[in-house]
């Protein structure tokens, strides 16, 4: 298992690259997907069924706002509502929950999508 130090590196340097978009899984089996634009990022965590909508971290204090520059696999650049993403920090100490534990961190605030 990767420690949290080293995953957090690797995401960093990723969307530092231009990698925007980063796929992983949970110790609990499900798929992980953080989309960046380098100051927020998107944190999605799915089950393994194709057609599953979801759940994902928000935070809601970020009040009135979208930001751009989110870019998915396909290349496809999306816009967000602010509070439907978190900060690139939140995100990776909420990815690194994740991964670990498989579940995000009991003070994150969670939407699910279901």
């Amino acid at each position: 298992m990767v420690d949290a130090a080293t995953l957090a590196e690797t995401i960093e340097r990723r969307v530092a690259s231009g990698v925007m978009t980063t796929w992983l899984e949970s110790s609990l089996g499900r798929r992980i997907a953080l989309v960046s634009n380098g100051l927020r990022a998107m944190v999605l965590l799915l089950q393994h069924d194709d057609g599953d909508p979801g759940e994902h971290a928000i935070d809601p204090a970020a009040g009135v706002g979208s930001s751009g520059g989110f870019v998915l696999d396909n290349g496809q650049v999306d816009e967000y509502d602010d509070r439907e993403t978190v900060p690139m920090g939140e995100a990776l100490r909420i990815v690194v929950s994740l991964v670990s534990d498989g579940v995000p961190p009991s003070d994150a605030s969670w939407e699910v999508d279901r």
